[in-house]
């Protein structure tokens, strides 16, 4: 599918022009001076603050001067994913793109379209002369996928607006007006080193082909936890045979599903046989038990050179168990909005890290903030008796929905006219940082809404094209139908 064609086109160019630019999380100085370089070229106000967002401001159309100043936000990172066999610098390279059917995405990567798109979407209003709209600043904020920080930054007074449209949602045709908050838990065990004895076979066990996934908005999805599917084999096999774990990881980011894992072990050379026989048996098992959300899952063995150090039996024991033990996905519903999942978890990653020690870091989401730290309590009690050192971040609020927001009012009004349906509102069990938005500036009318992404934080992340085409023509209507601001 073309792209030039499409009233659109001016977001798309913008688009290609930002899968040039590196941005992963915490390093974003090169989007950063894009951004600064495009403001000064086309001469308009740009701002940024310590922390590194960027504000672009665009006077109103003419006659529209009395209108409310609306704020278009998106934010810069993009989560940095991609298949083992794909060779990508991330701090480097740009994403390749490319169309199949009516979707683009990246070749072996992340596509970054969460929240590129987001960003040249608003690029291209800055830029459309055409479009009719009162005052508007472009805020871009960074660091969202790591920890918000671009958003915990943000200072008051930094913006003028009365309505904020966040950029970042990936249902088009879906308006958002709520959404979870978050706080991350993690677990460092400390481990002595210890001999393998002689003679040990060693091999690598690694669990691949799960789609993982977003950890808010995929989390009801059902798929497979790589990091749970391997320690439930090892755990298993741990009661079975002289295993001695040399080395363990699986998962990356604390906002994505685990996708792969692996471990390293040692056993007695008689036992090589029975344990790839018992390999084949649970690999049968769990493929049947996902046969229908996971059915590219593969469990492998392979010989690894013998290992002379491996992490002493007990830490060994006690990381297994606490990871078996420790939750993960759905755990309540909301009472309140049907479908809605109101509370989750993720086990993110299992990482070996300098200095002996092992370290895991999950993610918990509430929309209820009393459950959000129950379910945060429920993963550091499993660790803390598991005997491992367990942190909490500050964590990050929820947004409170407002069905009597004025310019929902006018989302919802719009899309009706412009394509005949009604549009969905709703709120998101994903994290965005309107709830932070609103501790600095409690007056923001706001909603969320943007164009179809599948398989965000993944290399399988797809952008719907012809969704991109509505979603701009929603919002440039939304632009034209501004309120004026009430006098005295």
């Amino acid at each position: 599918m073309e792209t030039k064609n499409l009233k659109s086109a001016g977001v798309f160019r913008y688009f290609e022009e930002i899968c040039q630019v590196p941005r992963p999380s915490k390093k974003e100085e090169k989007i950063i001076a894009y951004l600064k370089a495009f403001g000064e070229k086309n001469r308009l106000e740009t701002l940024t603050d310590e922390a590194g967002n960027v504000l672009i401001s665009k006077p109103a159309t003419p006659g529209m001067e009395g209108c409310k100043t609306v704020v278009l936000q998106a934010h810069v990172d993009m989560v940095c994913e991609k298949n083992n066999d794909v060779a990508h610098d991330f701090l480097n390279d740009p994403i390749e793109t490319e169309i199949d059917g009516e979707w683009m995405k990246a070749k072996g990567t992340t596509l970054g379209a969460d929240n590129g798109i987001g960003v040249a979407t608003a690029l291209a209003v800055l830029t459309d002369e055409s479009l009719e709209h009162g005052p508007i600043e472009c805020l871009f904020t960074v660091d969202e996928e790591t920890g918000l920080t671009g958003a915990f930054a943000l200072k008051e007074g930094f913006l003028k607006g009365d309505i904020l449209l966040n950029l970042d949602s990936e249902d088009e045709g879906e308006l958002f007006i709520g959404c979870a908050g978050g706080v991350d838990t993690v677990a460092e065990f400390t481990y002595q080193e210890t001999d393998v004895p002689e003679g040990y076979f060693c091999c690598k066990i690694g669990v691949k082909g799960l789609k993982g996934g977003h950890s808010g908005s995929d989390i009801h999805l059902g798929r497979g936890n790589a990091n749970k599917i391997l320690d439930r084999f090892l755990t298993d096999v741990f009661r079975k045979y002289d295993l001695y774990l040399c080395e363990i990881e699986g998962g990356n980011l604390r906002n994505a599903i685990a996708r792969e894992a692996y471990a390293v072990v040692a056993l007695p050379e008689a036992d090589k046989h029975a344990l790839r026989s018992a390999l084949n048996v649970f690999a049968s098992e769990v493929q049947a038990e996902y046969s229908v959300t996971e059915p590219d899952l593969q469990l492998v063995m392979e010989s690894e050179a013998p290992r002379k150090k491996a992490i002493d039996k007990d830490t060994a024991k006690r990381l297994l168990q606490a990871l078996y033990a420790a939750p993960h996905g759905v755990f309540a519903m909301s009472q309140d909005i049907p479908g809605l999942v109101e509370t989750s978890t993720n086990l993110a990653s299992v990482k070996m890290k300098p200095g002996n020690v092992i370290r895991i870091e999950t993610s918990q989401r509430s929309s209820i903030n009393s459950a959000k730290q129950n379910i945060a309590d429920m993963v550091r009690t499993v660790f803390d008796m598991a005997g491992a050192q367990v942190s909490s971040g500050d964590g990050y609020p929820g947004w409170k929905p407002n069905p009597h927001s004025e310019i929902l009012e006018i989302a919802v009004e719009s899309y009706k006219r412009l394509f005949g349906v009604e549009a969905k509102v709703k709120a998101i069990h994903a994290g965005l940082e309107c709830g932070l938005f609103l501790d600095k500036y409690p007056s923001l009318d706001m909603v969320s809404f943007g164009p179809t992404l599948q398989g965000v934080h993944s290399p399988d992340e797809r952008m719907n094209i012809p969704s991109v085409e509505r979603f701009w023509c929603h919002l440039t209507d939304i632009l034209k139908h501004v309120p004026t601001k009430r006098q005295g």
